[in-house]
């Protein structure tokens, strides 16, 4: 994949490289399509989070339930 730019090496306990190489199973993904595929939805999760942190107070103060 011409696209890539960089390579990261991390450290699994066996309990989440058993999970991962299950999901993979399931899914018919790679290892690495998978977790690229995890860490792209939870960055995503960490920008919404982030975003609804920033705009809260302006709902609260419209009178708006938020939660």
């Amino acid at each position: 994949m011409s696209y890539m730019k960089s390579t990261l090496t991390i450290r699994l306990d066996k309990r989440l490289d058993k999970d991962l190489d299950r999901a993979c199973a399931e899914t018919g993904q790679t290892r690495s399509e998978l977790v690229r595929d995890l860490l792209r939805r939870q960055l995503r999760v960490v920008r919404f989070e982030k975003l609804r942190e920033s705009i809260l107070p302006y709902g609260e103060a419209a009178g708006f339930l938020t939660d």
